[in-house]
Order: structure tokens, then sequence, then C-alpha cells
């Protein structure tokens, strides 16, 4: 009678380890020069019987006022962080242990990640994979592919994924021909892209998309989007 092998259990967790770790390595490698087939999100939806307007576009291909305006929205100290904002991270702490409304820290790298690799939830788990897939995307791609591949996969409507997709839907026109003022309020939804509206918006979205606006002559005056508009 053959004697049984040693290590077995051993082996099997030394693949399994060895497949979890490549398997997000390989597709950060792939999406630095290849665009998402899909997302989670998109599949998630389609599911439930909603289609995916998704058209991939090169950065040189979107208006620059676009990447001035997310990066003044939601990320001002893109190029400058290694993909975690501590500023950001340490004010929303404090902010959601005063009970006020909660606030987020993510920075574009973060969303990213998510938004690529993810699926859309709020569980530690899912926020742990997003840490660990921030600092690849990081370490791998450049900032100007990080913005290239966020513009192109972040939701701007239900079912409206990418800049191109979302210039036709609520301006008809290319992402390429947005102006400042357009560009601003597609900012502005972004964290609510199935609530609010980027064409003939409401009070809420006016504002914000103004004060957006007013910052991008920041963001365009000191250089805070210099490492990917170069």
């Amino acid at each position: 009678m053959p004697a049984p092998r040693r290590g077995g259990p051993l082996r099997i967790a030394a693949a399994l380890i060895l497949v979890l770790v490549l398997l997000p390595v390989g597709g950060v490698l792939t999406h630095a020069v290849a665009p998402p087939l899909t997302t989670l999100l998109m599949v998630e939806q389609g599911l439930k019987g909603q289609g995916a307007d998704y058209r991939w576009r090169r950065l040189d291909d979107i208006s620059p006022r676009l990447v001035e305006a997310v990066i003044a929205a939601e990320d001002a100290r893109f190029c400058s962080h290694s993909g975690f904002d501590m500023e950001a991270i340490e004010k929303a702490l404090e902010s959601n242990a005063r009970g006020r409304r909660v606030r987020g820290g993510s920075t574009l790298s973060q969303q990213t990640a998510k938004n690529v690799f993810l699926w859309p939830d709020r569980s530690w788990v899912r926020k742990g994979l997003e840490a660990g897939y921030t600092v690849l995307i990081e370490a791998v791609w450049s900032k100007r592919r990080i913005v290239e591949v966020y513009l192109n996969v972040a939701e701007w409507a239900p079912g409206v994924y990418g800049a191109e997709a979302a210039a036709q839907h609520w301006f008809g026109k290319s992402a390429a021909d947005l102006t400042a003022r357009e560009a601003a309020r597609l900012a502005a939804i972004l964290p609510s892209p199935r609530r609010y509206r980027a064409a003939s918006p409401g009070p809420y979205v006016r504002r914000r998309a103004s004060r957006i606006q007013a910052a991008m002559g920041t963001v365009r005056n000191e250089g805070l989007a210099a490492c990917v508009l170069n």
C-alpha cells in the first residue's frame, strides 16, 4: 500500500496563494496597455437587464478640461500622492467620528481600482482589496494611465460609462469637444450619477459645478494636473 503523500495540503495552499497573487498582478499588467472589456458593475447591471453604453477613448481624445474638472472635484492632490491621500482620509475619519454626514477620502487611484477590478459595495473585504489594487496600479501604471482608465470606466448616468458616452448622452457631442462648463457639470454628478443630471441640472449640481469650474482654474494655474496633461 503506497505511503500517503506528505505536504499535499501545503502544496494546495501554496498554489492557491500563487493564483491569488498572480490574478491581480496579471490584470493590472494587462490593463496597463489594454482597455478593460467590461467591469463588474457593467456585468451586474447587465444581469438586471440594463444595457451599457461604453466607448473607450484615448486620453488625447478627451478634453483636458474634463481632466482638470475631475482632479478639481475628486482628488486635488492626485499628482503628489502615491495612491492614498492621508490628509483627506484623516479629515473623513474626523468628520465621521463627529457624527456628521459620512464623507469619503478615496483618491482617483482608489476609485479606478474599485471600478475596474472590484464590485460596488462598502464591505471591509472590498476596501482591503481596493487598497491592494491601488498599490499595484500606482506601481505599474503612470498617473496619466490611471486618469485615462478612470475617465473611460466611470459611470456618468444609468448604463452610461466613460467620458465619450457621457458627453454624447448629456451634451450630444464628443468628449474631445467638452467645454469647461460641461466638464464641470460632468464632474459634479460623479458622486451620484444615477441621481443627478449634467444637462439641465438642478440647483445642487449648478452650485457644485460652479465651484468645480472655479477650482479648475487653480488646478491649471498651479499645475495640479501636470502629471497627466504633459
